[in-house]
């Protein structure tokens, strides 16, 4: 699998742009704010059909202009696919597939699967507990639209949920109807909890490989599903916190309150490990990414490098470029020197400014 072309109207700082991708490593460089990571963003959003920094569509639109359009072409078991965005600055996006118009987003995840690595994701470890909840639902989404099912509807519920108990704190007489509510909410909550708790065991025996490869088996890594609450137990925490709920007015309990433990040595590296061995571990759980990609979905990601080799010392450079080179990559950097000092093959480059791309030739 792998991403053909991309065509970009009025997205971000382009007034258009048409890009062929090579199969293999694809480099861009360029000054800072030129449009490197914005191209990135598109293929990203091309198959997750959301950006990984922006909520609001109309921030993807080009300034001074109404809409914007997104076309990219991939290569999927030997067949072409087409994919159509069009970003609308009053509007719902629209999104095509081979043509066809697409009502719900979840029949575009897991097309095209993507992993995105950028500067952001090696804090991921020492920060909050939302950025590794995002973590899970993207790539649990791509790889199970069961799942993908089980989230929208959740978070449906518990928005639902959260306005009846403000609402019950004006009106008592509302509180019967929570019932209703609570049924479905720990329904749909315990086959995520379940969910999770079969991904996080997956990821955890890859990273336990990939890491100790990084650090020579010096290293015990671990992860571990740290669940606010056990699909057994959520019903009982429920109801038990439920006064406590209406008098805050949100929901205190459920797997959206959920985290991840990274322990090495069992120590828990979230708040105790250096900084070093956390970007050592959101490393591996990249790379461990990837494996479980190629090996649920029997394809290979297309991996999207935003400026975060310049973030890695040269040890982990080279672990992460050896082992991504049967991938389609995409790279985005100011400069080549890293790539010339370690003789890392490129097969295509870009030269990006001011919102326009042309081919460079080594």
């Amino acid at each position: 699998m792998f991403v053909e072309s991309i065509q970009l109207n009025n997205y971000r700082n382009y007034d258009s742009a048409d890009v062929t991708f090579s199969p293999g490593v694809n480099i861009f460089y360029g000054n800072n704010a030129q449009g490197k990571t914005n191209l990135l963003e598109a293929v990203y959003l091309s198959g997750t059909s959301r950006s990984h920094r922006s909520s609001k569509d109309k921030e993807l639109i080009r300034f001074g202009t109404e809409e914007a359009h997104i076309r990219l072409f991939f290569r999927k078991q030997e067949l072409s696919h087409r994919l159509d965005f069009h970003l609308k600055l009053k509007k719902p996006k629209g999104i095509a597939i081979d043509g066809i118009p697409i009502k719900k987003t979840s029949e575009l995840l897991g097309m095209l699967p993507i992993v995105f690595f950028s500067p952001e994701d090696l804090s991921m470890i020492k920060n909050g507990p939302s950025m590794r909840r995002k973590f899970l639902d993207m790539e649990m989404s791509q790889l199970d639209r069961t799942y993908l099912q089980y989230l929208t509807n959740y978070n449906h519920l518990l928005g639902e949920r959260n306005n009846l108990l403000k609402q019950i704190a004006v009106f008592p007489q509302l509180r019967e109807t929570l019932d209703g509510w609570d049924e479905q909410l720990i329904m749909t909550g315990e086959k995520i909890i379940e969910k999770r708790g079969t991904f996080i065991g997956q990821i955890d025996e890859m990273m336990r490989e990939i890491h100790g490869k990084l650090t020579g088996q010096q290293e015990d890594m671990k992860v571990r599903y740290e669940n606010n609450v056990s699909a057994e137990e959520f019903r009982e925490a429920l109801f038990q916190r439920r006064d406590r709920d209406i008098r805050t007015g949100t929901t205190s309990v459920g797997p959206h309150r959920d985290d991840m433990e990274f322990l090495i040595n069992e120590v828990d590296i979230r708040r105790f490990g250096s900084q070093g061995q956390q970007r050592t571990a959101a490393l591996a759980l990249k790379l461990s990414e990837i494996r479980l990609i190629e090996q649920i979905s029997g394809d290979k990601p297309i991996l999207l490098l935003d400026d975060v080799l310049s973030e890695l010392d040269s040890r982990r450079q080279n672990y992460l470029l050896e082992n991504i080179s049967d991938i389609q990559t995409m790279i985005s950097c100011t400069g080549l020197d890293d790539f010339v000092n370690t003789r890392m093959h490129l097969d295509k480059v870009f030269y990006v400014e001011q919102g326009a791309v042309r081919e460079y030739t080594l």
